[in-house]
């Protein structure tokens, strides 16, 4: 399969926009299950906004918020993919770029040192590119996730001592979740990387956070760690927009990478409420919009 820049470019241009203006319907069904299970009447009454926040951005084809956020792609190509990596690239950041001119979309995007801002919501390095490569035959997918700043300044990192094991893993989400608390917009879902070095613990972390909801970690010491940290998380009291409750996450999600015996890395990355996320599947038969 050969791929179509000029399809890439529009298509990232759409993704940017699907994005911020749907909710995946996983995220939507969270919102319910939190809501059939929260006793706090504030916390019930800021779910109940919620919901109908998305409600009425859907209806409206309105933002979901007003934050843009930072335009994150992630690019997996499969076999007997003919693309230019360098072109392709290319065609990701125009497509990015027309979102915000062609919408138009608040561009959030600035120069770090200058703050002066382009109006394209791209800049050096920006928008993030990640590519992967996959076993599936004559498919590229592209994920578009736009991540507030409000949720990405809820991004943690300890390298912790190995003979503290798992329980500096647990001290630490927790810890950092309380520290968080209203800032990052509950109720979240709280990523959590382990292992790796500590530029590959961070991005576990955001992987682990922008993943849907019902997904699992694949390793089994992983998926045993998911299910304690959520119940831990969510019996902090926090709630929803940190004003109390039991919603505090949708979920707390773990991915892991193996590490060095000397080491024992943790990061944690929080994604907040507006979970958004937007992906396209190109195949030889076209291209097919999801979440």
């Amino acid at each position: 399969m050969i791929v179509d820049l000029a399809a890439v470019e529009e298509t990232a241009k759409l993704l940017y926009i699907r994005a911020l203006k749907i909710l995946p319907p996983d995220i939507k069904e969270g919102f319910k299950r939190l809501d059939a299970a929260e006793t706090d009447p504030t916390g019930k009454s800021i779910l109940k906004t919620m919901i109908e926040n998305i409600g009425v951005a859907e209806k409206t084809n309105n933002l979901l918020c007003q934050d843009t956020g930072i335009p994150i792609y992630n690019v997996t190509i499969g076999r007997r993919v003919q693309v230019d990596g360098h072109a392709l690239k290319e065609a990701i950041i125009k497509g990015c770029e027309r979102a915000t001119r062609e919408h138009p979309l608040r561009s959030s995007i600035v120069h770090p040192i200058t703050r002066v801002n382009a109006h394209t919501s791209s800049g050096e390095r920006i928008p993030v590119i990640n590519i992967d490569f996959s076993a599936e035959d004559e498919t590229l997918t592209i994920e578009m996730i736009p991540k507030g700043s409000g949720s990405e300044n809820g991004s943690f990192l300890k390298m912790a001592i190995p003979a503290e094991g798992v329980d500096a893993i647990k001290t630490f989400v927790v810890d950092k979740v309380i520290e968080a608390g209203g800032r990052v917009c509950p109720p979240t879902i709280v990523g959590v990387g382990v292992g790796g070095t500590a530029d590959l613990c961070m991005h576990l972390a955001k992987i682990a956070a922008t993943r849907a909801l019902g997904s699992r970690c694949a390793d089994a010491e992983g998926a045993k760690l998911e299910q304690e940290l959520s119940r831990a998380v969510n019996s902090l009291g926090i709630g929803p927009q940190g004003l109390g409750g039991n919603a505090t996450a949708f979920a707390v999600h773990v991915e892991t990478a193996a590490t060095h015996i000397t080491m024992n890395p943790v990061a944690v990355n929080i994604q907040c409420h507006s979970a958004r996320r937007a992906t396209a599947t190109f195949t030889p038969k076209g291209v097919e919009l999801g979440f």
